[in-house]
């Protein structure tokens, strides 16, 4: 799991304009990567022992570099959403236009698990900072879209602004109405959805039905 430029980059702005010392800048890159999987593991209540811990620096090391515990969830979540316009750009250069859509719907839902928490641990906070980096996925939904209903393998009447609504739908518990969820239940919704949005035949379903 790699750390972003623009989340370190975030943490470490001095308000003098000097470059902070490279030992510091690994410190922090050690921290949000570790704060990430701490964070994706045990959620948003993970300790700053535990993040410490886990980049192998010091408690000491965790105050002197993190400003605040809300610096650190955007940072996350910003490195989160960096994923999936990492995830956008790849798919966006597959030689098959619905392949290109359907590995980023897939990589997308995964992503979005991780940063639903972040989100709503934020509640809005900093939504400024936030802006340009969705605005850019927003764009890649809108590639990507448009490039398979240009190629005839997705439904022309579906607009690029219903398929992240349509994506968000799609991760759920693990039980409803009494039923237990297969495995790989997500992944299998997930392709009942595209098989839904797509003009040809129909893929295979992954996982095992619920029971």
């Amino acid at each position: 799991m790699t750390t972003s430029s623009s989340a370190v980059e975030r943490l470490i702005a001095d308000p003098t304009g000097r470059q902070p010392r490279a030992d510091a800048r690994r410190n922090v890159e050690r921290l949000v990567a570790a704060a990430r999987t701490a964070i994706a593991e045990i959620g948003v209540d993970a300790s700053a022992h535990e993040i410490a811990a886990r980049a192998g620096v010091g408690i000491g090391t965790f105050y002197r570099r993190i400003p605040s515990r809300e610096a650190l969830l955007l940072a996350v979540l910003l490195e989160v959403l960096d994923s999936m316009a990492e995830a956008g750009d790849q798919a966006l250069t597959a030689t098959d236009p619905w392949q290109g859509l359907a590995d980023f719907a897939l990589a997308y839902v995964g992503l979005r698990a991780e940063s639903c928490g972040l989100c709503e641990a934020l509640g809005g906070a900093r939504a400024e900072e936030l802006a340009e980096t969705l605005a850019e996925l927003r764009e890649r939904f809108r590639l990507l879209v448009e490039r398979a209903q240009a190629a005839g393998v997705m439904r022309a009447d579906i607009a690029w602004q219903d398929v992240p609504f349509l994506l968000a739908s799609i991760t759920t518990g693990e039980r409803t109405l009494g039923l237990q969820a297969g495995g790989e239940q997500w992944q299998r919704t997930l392709r009942i959805l595209l098989d839904g949005l797509r003009t040809s035949t129909p893929g295979p379903l992954p996982g095992v039905a619920p029971n």
